[in-house]
């Protein structure tokens, strides 16, 4: 064995067999165990409900160490990015490796601003849902027809296609969920402009009617721009290891992204900032607030307070500051009064980062509870909040993506299992077999 490599030995003390496992080491963060050979090796797999202990792949994109609170792009730390970059600027460092050049950054944002319309026979697609069918639903069902639209960008081996697809992805996403919310409202759709901004063109989409000139607010543009980069990457989470799942078996871009959408969806993860909202309404008022506070620190009540703590941060989550700051200035700038849901919402945050249960639990204020308090005070309607996150993420994905496929020793995914189900049984002629119990008799109904 080469002398400059590291591993861990295996025993095996019901046969006396010994296997050693290398050890990989990444740039930064713990070193990882490299089990590729262990079943050809011993026969062995390794059970790891939810993969919190495994690596599913190599990547250069995002870093994160949840213990001391950072999160990095590429190298370059969230918030330093937050406060200093723009939406763009960060898309292209999640593709591309490094922050752009004027030149390279004007190319770039051209690129996206020449794909923010969609094929018009789309409209025909949109009109096949309710009115009141979730955004998210539409969005799923939308970002996966647009295969059946951009046949010149789904050959994943052509290197100019799949940039092609991901520039496609991060400029039509805005201009589908905008659209999404329109229909729902029975509002005509608004078509993107060329000469605004990402952020406010999605804001131009979203709020303006043909009978009147529609200003964007530079202060909620910015909020905007900068709660899509606190969004952008965020490791191999949930709804990125399915962009990659689906996109090992070399689906399209477009049918990757879309399922990428459909676990984002789920109320665990993209759902968690339309939670707080909930959470805040189920409040109801001020003075209700420490009873409800009381409640979350009873093991035994399954009130849960929504937006505080973190799976992955055991310490502050680093997006939350940088939301914390955003959303005291749209706060101001908008000078919201009497709206009682953002009351207890401030009010909640100042309890809580005062509370010794909550301090000493590390169980801060998220970017989700900051991010709720945004959208809310901007209007935007909570079933639109997961829409929003999965714009933001799209280039996130699109990168993860474009880097699973570009990875030399890329194979499909394919998870093992610990069988606990039945062993060898012999069939049974109908009526011979016993009558079926009461509780499985109530899955027919």
């Amino acid at each position: 064995m080469p002398d400059n490599k590291k591993f861990y030995t295996l025993f095996d003390n019901e046969n006396g067999n010994s296997y050693e496992i290398p050890v990989l080491d990444g740039t930064v963060g713990p070193d990882v165990l490299d089990i590729t050979n262990l079943y050809k090796e011993s026969g062995l797999f390794t059970y790891d409900p939810g993969f919190t202990s495994t690596a599913s792949c190599k990547s250069k994109i995002t870093y994160i160490d949840g213990e001391q609170g950072i999160l990095r792009h590429r190298g370059y730390d969230i918030k330093e990015l937050a406060e200093n970059s723009n939406f763009m600027e960060v898309c292209y460092l999640l593709l591309h490796g490094d922050l752009p050049s004027t030149e390279d950054q004007n190319k770039f944002r051209d690129a996206i601003t020449n794909h923010t319309m969609i094929n018009e026979q789309l409209m025909f697609l949109y009109r096949g849902f309710k009115r009141g069918a979730h955004p998210m639903a539409i969005m799923v069902g939308v970002v996966g027809a647009l295969s059946a639209f951009y046949h010149d960008s789904t050959d994943i081996n052509d290197p100019n296609q799949r940039m092609i697809a991901s520039h496609r992805l991060i400029a039509k996403m805005p201009t589908i969920g905008a659209m999404a919310y329109k229909y729902s409202i029975g509002q005509p759709y608004v078509y993107p402009k060329n000469e605004l901004t990402y952020s406010e063109n999605f804001l131009n989409m979203m709020f303006a009617v043909p009978t009147q000139k529609y200003k964007v607010n530079k202060v909620l543009a910015k909020a905007i721009d900068k709660f899509f980069i606190l969004h952008s990457d965020h490791e191999q989470n949930a709804s990125t290891s399915t962009v990659r799942l689906a996109g090992s078996s070399n689906a399209n871009p477009f049918a990757c992204i879309a399922a990428g959408i459909a676990s984002l969806w789920g109320p665990a993860h993209g759902g968690a900032n339309e939670a707080v909202i909930k959470m805040l309404s189920k409040i109801g008022s001020k003075d209700k607030i420490n009873e409800f506070i009381e409640k979350s620190k009873d093991k035994n009540d399954p009130f849960r307070l929504m937006g505080f703590g973190h799976r992955v941060y055991k310490n502050y989550d680093p997006r939350a500051a940088v939301m914390k700051k955003t959303a005291h200035e749209v706060l101001e700038e908008l000078n919201i009064k009497n709206d009682p849901l953002l009351e207890i919402a401030l009010e909640l945050e100042k309890i809580a980062l005062n509370d010794e249960y909550f301090i000493e639990k590390k169980l801060y204020p998220n970017v989700d509870f900051y991010s709720g308090i945004i959208l809310k005070a901007m209007g935007i309607p909570i079933n639109m909040f997961t829409v929003l996150f999965a714009i933001g993420r799209t280039a996130g994905w699109v990168s993860q993506w474009k880097e699973m496929i570009e990875d030399p020793i890329k194979k499909i995914g394919r998870p093992r299992q610990l069988y606990i189900g039945e062993n060898t049984r012999s069939y049974k002629p109908e009526e011979k077999r016993e009558k079926i119990s009461l509780f499985k008799r109530l899955w027919f109904k």
